[in-house]
């Protein structure tokens, strides 16, 4: 064994934050499904979904096995030996061993006509190779010194297939790739610690990027920027542009706006990567102007769509972009955002309504927040109010590129006042049924983003909609439904755990509508809670307890965001 690298690299539970490495659609993880870990580490790969394909087993026999990970290298510890794993490229998990041998098992199971994986030792080079129907991909085990073992080759039907690499050996190298039909044979570009010195150089040239600001005081940074470095995936099938994707658990995907928050995060330093994150999902819109709802590897869903937050983040992205964006990027831009707008204006009102309206919870993100339990089809104002800041970005855009802008004002102008006199009751905001008319519950911290508006929004909506979210405020931060409301769930997903994705909106709200010590207080207790729980999809309100997906992106992001900021203000 080697020491590690001259620099300190983070380091994490492989059992909440996947292994893996930029651009890969690999990782390693004892998370292989929906809420589902096992006791083994897999070889886990997201190409046409989630797919555990190889159950790592150290050879140890009775002795305790330890699993130990940090952003450049994965090591299983029995004792004194170990078997070390890092990526030796986007397709390549090299490993190595001294004193312990690893055994790969096929983790499909049994092999039919459309299900399973199929083992065979290739006559040519001796390499063993794993053929999966569940990923379309083939898994190539090479010894790159010492001996292979091969259990169930040409079994078909329910067998044992596994790989046993190294055994009785003192030391021993392989390497596993992903490969489509065949490849060329694996040739090392070095040796194992210089492979692990490389990647390791990469992650910090990232980190350096995105978090020169990085301190003491921001604790979690490291492993933020580690976050969303490790669940970035190389364009391929579907995804025609480098993506960062919610995670590499389960929520494998780029939504249509999480993928802003992403960006976000990434424009200071990767201003390149931060516009193809912006861009991904436009990639897809279809004949209407409308982006799909989601985007992956080998599928692209159109079902629900996602809120219209891409003018509020397009205004944030330019302003924190290190970089100015060319004029034809910006045209690109314009064309996309004013089909998007269209499609909200054309496609989601209810004739003579001056208001768009969501036709599920999960077109606004918050799937199942109160807002939506008198009716699903609603008018909401946090909907009106993203419109109104696309409308007006895109009315300046047009401006800047000497295009027609009053017409995108006016729907603005037209939008904003409908918001106030249609959803204002006079003490709070309520979404409205576009077909029953009915005012929903107000209840939900969903109802208080239109505080982005900031001075757009009359003074005294503004301070009902502040003193609001003081109800909503824990602890650790913005519960989306208040911790003594009725309809209060600790695990209720978008009924009272804290989402960053609402305390970034909520955040930057409170900030441009003037209550910068509120904005303040909220920043601080989410980057405090992510100090503490990680950046888990979402956070019980009231204990902190990360819940469930624990590698999610935009909490990174968020958290990156956040600290930046605060750092900025001293």
């Amino acid at each position: 064994m080697t020491p590690s690298p001259p620099f300190a690299l983070p380091t994490f539970d492989v059992r909440d934050v996947p292994f893996s490495v930029r651009g890969s659609w690999l990782d390693l993880s004892p998370v292989v499904g929906l809420h589902t870990r096992h006791d083994d580490v897999h070889l886990v790969s997201h190409r046409n979904g989630m797919h555990a394909v190889l159950r790592c087993e150290p050879v140890a026999g009775s002795a305790p096995v330890e699993w130990h990970a940090d952003a450049a290298r994965f090591t299983w510890r029995a004792g004194h030996a170990a078997v070390e794993a890092v990526f030796a490229g986007l397709r390549a998990l090299r490993l190595r061993g001294t004193a312990l041998a690893l055994r790969l098992v096929d983790a499909a199971g049994g092999l039919t006509p459309f299900t399973g994986t199929y083992l065979y030792v290739d006559p040519v080079d001796g390499s063993a190779v794993f053929t999966s129907y569940e990923t379309g991909r083939r898994y190539r085990v090479t010894m790159l010194t010492g001996r292979l073992e091969v259990d169930g080759s040409e079994a078909l039907g329910v067998a044992d297939r596994a790989v046993t690499l190294g055994a009785g050996e003192p030391s021993w190298e392989a390497v596993v790739e992903e490969i489509d039909a065949a490849a060329e044979p694996f040739v090392p570009l070095g040796t194992f610690d210089e492979t692990v010195a490389a990647v390791a150089r990469t992650f910090t040239d990232y980190l350096d990027a995105v978090a020169p600001w990085r301190s003491a005081a921001t604790p979690a940074a490291d492993l933020a920027a580690y976050v969303l470095w490790s669940a970035t995936a190389a364009p391929e099938g579907l995804a025609a542009r480098e993506s960062v994707l919610m995670s590499m658990h389960w929520m494998d995907k780029l939504w249509s706006w999480d993928h802003c928050f992403n960006a976000l995060a990434l424009a200071a330093g990767q201003p390149d990567a931060a516009l193809d994150q912006f861009l991904a999902p436009f990639d897809h819109q279809d004949a209407t102007g409308a982006l799909p709802d989601s985007i992956t590897h080998s599928e692209v869903l159109y079902n629900f769509v996602k809120p219209p937050i891409h003018g509020w983040a397009l205004r944030h992205l330019r302003a924190r972009a290190s970089r100015a964006l060319t004029d034809a990027q910006l045209r690109e831009i314009h064309g996309r955002l004013a089909r998007w707008s269209t499609f909200w204006l054309e496609r989601r009102r209810v004739a003579g309504h001056a208001l768009p309206y969501y036709q599920h919870g999960n077109d606004s993100g918050w799937d199942n927040s109160t807002t939506f339990d008198v009716d699903r089809v609603i008018e909401s104002p946090d909907l009106a109010a993203f419109l109104v800041l696309q409308l007006e970005v895109l009315a300046d855009l047009s401006d800047e590129l000497g295009l027609a802008s009053a017409a995108w004002r006016a729907e603005r102008d037209a939008l904003l006042h409908a918001l106030v006199d249609e959803l204002w009751t006079g003490t709070e905001l309520v979404a409205v049924g576009a077909l029953s008319g009915r005012a929903s519950t107000a209840t939900s911290l969903l109802n208080l983003l239109p505080l982005v508006l900031g001075e757009r929004l009359p003074d005294d909506v503004r301070a009902a909609l502040a003193a609001r979210v003081e109800r909503h405020l824990t602890e650790f931060g913005p519960a989306t439904e208040p911790v003594d409301s009725p309809h209060y769930e600790d695990d209720g997903y978008w009924r009272g755990p804290i989402w960053a994705p609402s305390t970034a909106l909520i955040e930057d709200g409170l900030r441009v509508s003037g209550f910068t010590d509120l904005a303040d207080t909220v920043s601080a207790r989410f980057r405090a809670l992510c100090e503490r729980s990680g950046f888990a999809e979402n956070f019980d309100a009231r204990t902190g307890a990360g819940l469930r997906d624990r590698a999610y992106t935009w909490t990174a992001a968020v958290y990156l965001v956040l600290a930046a900021d605060a750092v900025s203000r001293g």
